[in-house]
């Protein structure tokens, strides 16, 4: 016989042991990842863009957590996204070209999914690995490509067997994924990976956004003219090669027609993510999945007279993220804290209640999503780009931003004044980097503290002494080489 002190302690203990049971019974998140090529961070509505229009894109921000100071540390495609998988830098994980794959022994987000009994798949714009369009390791279904694809009819791997799909990318990878999502496994969590083309270059709009810009005045940005003192020389140097103003602008006949082009793909992903999140809703699956928006790198529309990326101005290395799950995000949020690519594989993990991925130098956004303080935040980062024979109008680049200032070090060159010269700049005061203080005499202290701060840095990440090749003298010449 229970007496009255049991049965009080028994009848308070029962809803807990209850709420326990269901919250060990319940279903993690399903996760939807979906990435863009080379789209800036103020690529979004929502970003206050003066005219690209992306209510869908907005709606993820508005109903989750939008990070307005997201980075990427290797502003190239393929680093990126090995960073955004592995949760390292490049120089860890080992992909620091547009030409190597990701390593098949490293471990990834998906493949920690996978082994949790997620099931898992990869469909559109894979791009490491330039020739290699095979499944890959982590992903139960796998539908993609060898190299960039093409907007128009791609030749697809399909599972291993190849066939090419009539229609535009964009709403080809959205179809493909859309069935995968109906053929799930009732009960059974998913992660579903999503890679588009757009707004890769040469961009071409689909039929119906084709013009949907075209009496939308044009102007070059304020930094395009160079003016000011301590432009480093490449920059100059390179205004009418690809990478520059005055370039080929990606085979588009004019400046206006290269800015009308690239906004108007980024439409169609906004269709895109509106579809597959209108089909979520409609499955009862919305509120169960952990939806990630990113680009993989930011790019230069002209500002410092410069076209593509890999540098590291700020259009360059600033990246759009989105996420959105109700239980991890309980209201609408601004992330400012410095939230970089690699952060997004043990964020996903943890929201997942997944292994994480041993030693990464990445940190979960959890509390800063729930709009907690983090005081062990980071407060200053590390990028790195190392010089490719392919693309020669970008020099090394070594260099640490903190959250208002940035220090730019060009190896092998910046210490020659008539070379590349570095870089300081005060983005509290001059967010378009406009001023160069790396001459500044007032600036002398910042600049040995952000120094100092680089090899700190580079020590605790395994990056020093470096070992980047020795820069050769850039050439200026078009090369033969696709776009990358």
């Amino acid at each position: 016989m229970l007496n009255r002190r049991r049965f009080l302690a028994a009848a308070a203990a029962a809803p807990a042991i209850s709420c326990s049971r269901r919250l060990g019974a319940a279903r993690p998140p399903n996760v939807l990842y979906i990435l863009t090529d080379d789209q800036r961070w103020d690529c979004l509505g929502v970003a206050g863009h003066p005219f690209l229009k992306t209510p869908n894109l907005d709606r993820l921000a508005n109903e989750g957590a939008r990070f307005a100071n997201a980075f990427v540390t290797t502003s190239i495609c393929s680093p990126s996204r090995a960073s955004f998988l592995s949760g390292r830098y490049a120089h860890q994980h080992g992909v620091q070209n547009n030409f190597t794959d990701y390593p098949t022994n490293l471990a990834s987000w998906p493949a920690q999914l996978q082994r949790k009994g997620y099931e898992t798949a990869y469909i559109g714009k894979w791009h490491m690995g330039e020739n290699n369009d095979a499944p890959r390791p982590g992903f139960d279904h796998w539908i993609s490509h060898r190299g960039q694809g093409q907007y128009f009819d791609t030749e697809f791997n399909l599972n291993g067997k190849r066939q090419t799909i009539q229609g535009y990318y964009t709403h080809t990878v959205t179809n493909l994924s859309l069935d995968w999502l109906k053929g799930r496994t009732a009960g059974k969590p998913w992660a579903l990976c999503v890679g588009h083309k757009a707004p890769h270059g040469k961009w071409i709009p689909e039929p119906k956004y084709e013009h949907v810009f075209d009496n939308l005045e044009i102007k070059r940005p304020a930094t395009a003219n160079l003016t000011g003192p301590n432009v480093p020389s490449f920059v100059k140097e390179r205004i009418k090669t690809w990478h520059g103003i005055d370039g080929n602008l990606y085979g588009h006949a004019s400046y206006e027609e290269f800015i009308r082009n690239y906004h108007a793909t980024i439409l169609s992903v906004d269709d895109s993510v509106g579809a597959i999140y209108d089909a979520l809703a409609r499955s009862g699956e919305l509120d169960n999945t952990l939806i990630v928006f990113a680009g993989d790198n930011g790019f230069l529309l002209g500002e410092h007279a410069s076209i593509d990326k890999r540098t590291m101005w700020e259009e360059s290395i600033r990246i759009p993220l989105l996420m959105r799950h109700p239980a991890s995000i309980p209201k609408p949020v601004v992330v400012n804290e410095m939230v970089l690519n690699q952060d997004v594989a043990p964020t996903v993990l943890d929201l997942c209640d997944a292994e994480a991925l041993a030693g990464v130098p990445a940190r979960s956004t959890r509390r800063l999503m729930a709009g907690e303080m983090d005081p062990a935040w980071r407060k200053s980062f590390y990028y790195a780009y190392n010089y490719e024979s392919e693309f020669p109008y970008t020099p090394n680049v070594r260099g640490v931003r903190t959250d208002h200032w940035k220090y730019i070090h060009y190896p092998n060159g910046d210490d020659s004044p008539d070379k590349y010269l570095a870089e300081l700049y005060d983005l509290r005061s001059d967010p378009l980097e406009q001023r160069n203080l790396i001459n500044e005499p007032s600036a002398r202290s910042k600049l040995n503290e952000l120094k100092a701060e680089l090899q700190n840095l580079q020590v605790a990440l395994g990056a020093y002494p470096d070992t980047m090749p020795l820069n050769p003298e850039l050439k200026m010449e078009l090369p033969e080489a696709s776009i990358r």
